[in-house]
């Protein structure tokens, strides 16, 4: 049922932390989606004084799920220390999993529907599950089933060594088979990206996110674990000339520009965020950081558009409703898929045309770079799928808590042509 604006209450971010993102194949080899989660969940729990209390709703995701943790959300909870009284929601949408989740137990706030939610995500890209042919999964379900010897025997009948063959989830698109560096290729070369444009971002990425570090910044949000107490992806000694060495992975051709050093690398990690409304803030003694004000989702045709433009789209609703501006914001949390998608998507902003098939009059307008990322992005600090929104987040409200007063627009990409993005307030 639909409540008057007027009865429309803000939704508090109170703060939240992540484990250290790491590569993977690398320190979280041998840690689980499960482990990974709630390592982050508990640590949210101990650092805001949730032991055995109930929260309203728990809202986690992760784009890899284990068959063996189909309720990973409520299993997490179980293994918080929070109340068994509190619910898990279970979300997916791709790289934007823990935005989405956070937008979905913010709407709740408002509506008055519940006090306090929890919202995050997980990846373990190190541990996806592997599979096997259905052919293989029918002899095993038939032998499970059957109630005598013969039948068991008869399932194996005629097996090839080739469906004995197991495989992993591809970070392909199921509809055309792509990897999203393909497709950021193609995304690249239609808006003229260089690959020189692409190495100067990824380098600035690298120096905010050691800043970050350097200055402390991440003290309170980073939480160590398996021995790990900063991303291991970041670089300090990396620069310019050596990102120009490495090369193109995704189009080997002369056109391509998409590098290791250009493009997130494969991750692992989590990270939480609290959420509440003020009046429970103020019950429970807890600051509020800043507040998630608005948000926007959007989907592209990726057959017509490039696959990881969607976050272009949402934004020109999102500023309209809100009577702001492009350059209204303090701060841009630009989610870096790719340098080469980032600029991609500024390029659109920059364009009359595009802005016009974006439903505006004109183009949005330049951004001032100086306020993108300015504690590292994904191409230098990592980018585990269902974890990366739930870093954004903590990272903008931190930001606008430390300045006293503005606004963080926050963007995200996704897999199939989508894309989130949201307004955080102080």
């Amino acid at each position: 049922m639909a409540k008057d604006q007027s009865s429309i209450r803000k939704v508090a971010v109170i703060g939240g932390v992540r484990l250290p993102f790491c590569r993977a194949g690398t320190n979280y080899s041998e840690v689980s989606n499960l482990e990974l989660l709630v390592a982050s969940l508990s640590a949210l729990v101990e650092r805001y004084q949730l032991k055995g209390k109930k929260v309203d709703e728990v809202a986690l995701g992760t784009v890899f799920f284990h068959p063996s943790t189909w309720n990973m959300a409520r299993e997490a909870v179980l293994q918080s220390g929070l109340s068994p009284e509190s619910p898990g929601l279970g979300i997916q949408r791709a790289c934007a999993t823990s935005l989405d989740a956070a937008i979905d137990v913010a709407n709740k706030i408002a509506l008055g529907k519940i006090e306090v939610a929890i919202a995050g995500g997980t990846e373990s890209i190190s541990n996806v599950s592997v599979f096997y042919q259905q052919r293989l999964a029918r002899r095993i379900m038939t032998t499970a089933q059957a109630k005598d010897w013969k039948t068991r025997m008869g399932a194996w009948k005629g097996i090839k060594l080739a469906e004995l063959k197991p495989a992993s989830p591809a970070t392909v698109e199921y509809t055309t088979k792509k990897s999203m560096g393909q497709h950021c290729e193609l995304m690249a070369q239609q808006w003229e990206i260089t690959r020189e444009d692409e190495d100067e971002l990824s380098l600035k990425s690298h120096q905010n996110g050691i800043m970050g570090y350097e200055t402390g910044f991440y003290q309170d949000l980073v939480v160590p674990f398996q021995g790990v107490k900063r991303d291991n992806n970041l670089r300090a000694d990396t620069s310019l000339d050596k990102l120009a060495k490495l090369k193109p992975v995704f189009d080997r051709s002369n056109r391509g520009t998409l590098t290791a050093g250009n493009s997130s690398p494969l991750t692992d990690g989590a990270g939480c965020v609290l959420l509440a409304s003020e009046a429970w803030a103020k019950a429970n003694g807890q600051e509020v950081l800043a507040y998630l004000s608005d948000y926007q989702s959007a989907a592209v045709d990726i057959q017509k558009e490039g696959l990881l433009m969607a976050p272009a789209y949402a934004v020109p609703p999102l500023l309209e409703r809100n009577g702001l501006k492009l350059q209204d914001f303090d701060f841009y949390e630009v989610h870096e898929a790719f340098a080469a998608q980032v600029l991609c998507t500024l390029k659109a902003w920059e364009s009359d045309e595009f802005c016009r098939r974006a439903g505006q009059k004109q183009a949005l307008g330049v951004i001032d770079r100086s306020k993108l990322n300015v504690r590292g992005g994904s191409v230098a600090l990592g980018h585990p799928f269902g974890a990366t929104g739930a870093r954004l987040i903590s990272t903008a409200a931190k930001l606008l808590k430390e300045k006293g007063t503005g606004r963080s627009l926050l963007s995200i990409c996704t897999g199939g042509g989508m894309g989130t993005a949201a307004i955080l307030e102080r």
